[in-house]
Order: C-alpha cells, then structure tokens, then sequence
C-alpha cells in the first residue's frame, strides 16, 4: 500500500510561483509512473502532468505546457511539480497519483484510468 502526501500548496498572487511536492512511502517508488492532477470547484478532475519512472519522459496538458515542470527525485521518493506564472485558472485542489509503471502507464494517465493510489490534495489558490 502506497501513501502519497502532496504539501506546498497555499495562495499567490498572480503571474506568481508555487512547487508543490509529493512525499510517497509504503512501496517502491520508482515501480510507478506519477502524476498531478487538479479539481477546480464544480469542475471534474482533470489531468495536469505526469512523468515516468525514471524521470526521463514528462507530458504535460496542453493548459500548463510550458509554465508548469513536473520532476521526481527516486532518491528521496518525492515528485514535484514546479508551476510559475500562475493564472487565477490555475485555482484548484492538485492531486499526486502513482500507477505502475507500463508502456501505457503515462497515456493512460491523461484520462485518468488506472491510477493505483491519489493523495488527498493540496489547495492552490491563485488571486487577480
């Protein structure tokens, strides 16, 4: 049984930044492919970011491409999601999840399919 605990969340301001981190324990962290995904109020999950098991492939919604980077460092069992310029639509509670490691782990990811454990979230809350 694999526990996830995403801390790092809190407000900012607008075109500001945030790391989120991830903290995994209970398992073998590098078995699994991680992923951040967030639920903004009334809205669905919706998927973020996801990286594989060595670090060495990310992909990203096209929502946060080239503001947001999500790396893992396997030696300390924690993935991180880096996010800058924040916009008030990025306002959501971010959630880490892991799934093992596939060929398709990542894709699958995308729809949200699959995913073995989720954390409980963290808030991030963006201001105008």
């Amino acid at each position: 049984q694999v526990q996830l605990v995403e801390s790092g969340g809190g407000l900012v301001q607008a075109g500001g930044s945030l790391r989120l981190s991830c903290a995994a324990s209970g398992g073998t962290f590098s078995r699994y492919a991680m992923g951040w995904f967030r639920q903004a109020p009334g809205k669905e999950r919706e998927f973020v970011a996801a990286i594989s098991w060595s670090g060495g492939s990310t992909h990203y919604a096209d929502s946060v491409k080239g503001r947001f980077t999500i790396s893992r460092d396997n030696a300390k069992n924690t993935a991180y999601l880096q996010m800058n310029s924040l916009k008030p639509g990025d306002t959501a509670v971010y959630y880490c999840a892991a799934k093992v490691y596939t060929a398709q782990a990542m894709a699958v990811m995308t729809y949200l399919i699959g995913i073995d454990y989720w954390g409980k979230g963290t808030l991030v809350t963006v201001s105008s």
